[in-house]
């Protein structure tokens, strides 16, 4: 393996228009997904999360946290983006006291002994990691293709 630089490199000394290609396939398949979610996303009383779920370039807002990948050198790298509370409908919450400090071994003693409220938790609603395993395959076929595309288009065929 040589790395990505170095594949980027001679793919883009046979293929000037791959990057392009590449790009625009990327950003068309975390749109894809971003609306696969959305459809599946839980809804409340609003629909102010599922309205959240945008696929867009990682370049286009880095001041959002990246969650699920590590920082990437890809300038065209796209990825999905939600209300923070995703992680609490992806994965669930335990029951936890939601008294001042009630995290803590002295604020559940607190709270125990002042008849604080406990918070039940939620069940995991999962809707962004299925979505995207399901679709995977075909992310990746749509990426290949605009690669091939511009290497046929290099080659003249």
């Amino acid at each position: 393996m040589k790395g990505r630089d170095a594949l980027m490199r001679r793919l883009n000394q046979l293929a000037p228009n791959v990057e392009k290609y590449a790009a625009t396939a990327k950003l068309e398949a975390a749109k894809e997904v971003a609306d696969a979610i959305q459809a599946r996303a839980p809804r409340g009383d609003t629909l102010e999360y599922a309205e959240s779920i945008e696929g867009d370039r990682l370049s286009s807002r880095p001041q959002q946290e990246t969650v699920g990948t590590t920082a990437t050198k890809d300038p065209s790298a796209a990825g999905i983006f939600a209300e923070y509370i995703w992680r609490f409908l992806e994965f669930g919450t335990a029951p936890h006291s939601t008294a001042k400090g009630g995290g803590t071994v002295l604020g559940k003693k607190l709270a125990a002994a002042s008849g604080a409220g406990m918070h039940p938790g939620t069940a995991a609603q999962p809707h962004i990691f299925p979505t995207y395993r399901a679709m995977k395959p075909a992310i990746r076929k749509r990426i290949r293709a605009a690669v091939n595309k511009a290497v046929r288009e290099a080659m003249g065929k």
